[in-house]
């Protein structure tokens, strides 16, 4: 899948140290550069909560970036790119500010020992929790040569692995995407914003 870059123009760029879970991260802002962030559109205002009991996961390549809101305001994120994934017992959850008051919507999918499976998932990223488990990791390549179709700019700092696994998987992001979204047993509900995901 080709990905449009993100355009706009920022004074410098944004390098990322994310290295696995169990593993220190730094974060080192120096700017952001043009087309550092892999993403095509513009994020609404809200962050969405996304977990998952299991993530399985083929071609996986983490780098920093930047993504647009609608109002042209920009959010730092880790970008993370997973060429093949599975989500056991997914849940995606978000909550809106509307003239009724807080509406929240939550999504479950892939239980029952039916995961829910992503081609090209890439997610824009301000947090993430779990157990995590990377085969044939390198840690500290450069963005623009990770292993997988989207890259980050060439310089700055990313790691990429040949498998990941994430156990008790918590993500707080701006996006998501992917080629296929396929959720198997999905269930959407609204709630009143009480109820996430974590």
């Amino acid at each position: 899948m080709t990905i449009p870059q993100l355009t706009g123009s920022y004074p410098g760029r944004i390098v990322l140290a994310a290295v696995p879970v169990a593993v220190a991260s730094t974060l080192l802002l120096a700017g952001v550069a043009q087309g550092a962030v892999p993403v095509s559109f513009a994020v609404s205002g809200s962050q969405l909560q996304i977990s998952a009991s299991q993530l399985d996961g083929t071609g996986f390549s983490q780098y920093a970036g930047v993504t647009d809101d609608t109002a042209g305001d920009p959010h730092q994120v880790a970008i993370a790119n997973i060429t093949s994934a599975s989500l056991a017992d997914l849940c995606q959850s978000v909550v809106t500010d509307t003239p009724l008051g807080k509406v929240g919507m939550l999504i479950t999918a892939g239980g029952g020992g039916k995961p829910a499976t992503a081609p090209d998932l890439q997610i824009g990223m301000t947090d993430l929790k779990g157990d995590s488990t990377f085969g044939n990791i390198r840690i500290g390549v450069d963005a623009s040569t990770v292993n997988t179709a989207p890259k980050g700019t060439a310089g700055d700092f990313a790691q990429d692995a040949d498998t990941i696994k994430i156990a008790g998987l918590q993500q707080t992001a701006w996006s998501t995407q992917a080629s296929v979204f396929t959720l198997t047993g999905m269930h959407l509900e609204l709630t009143d914003g009480s109820t996430g995901c974590f």
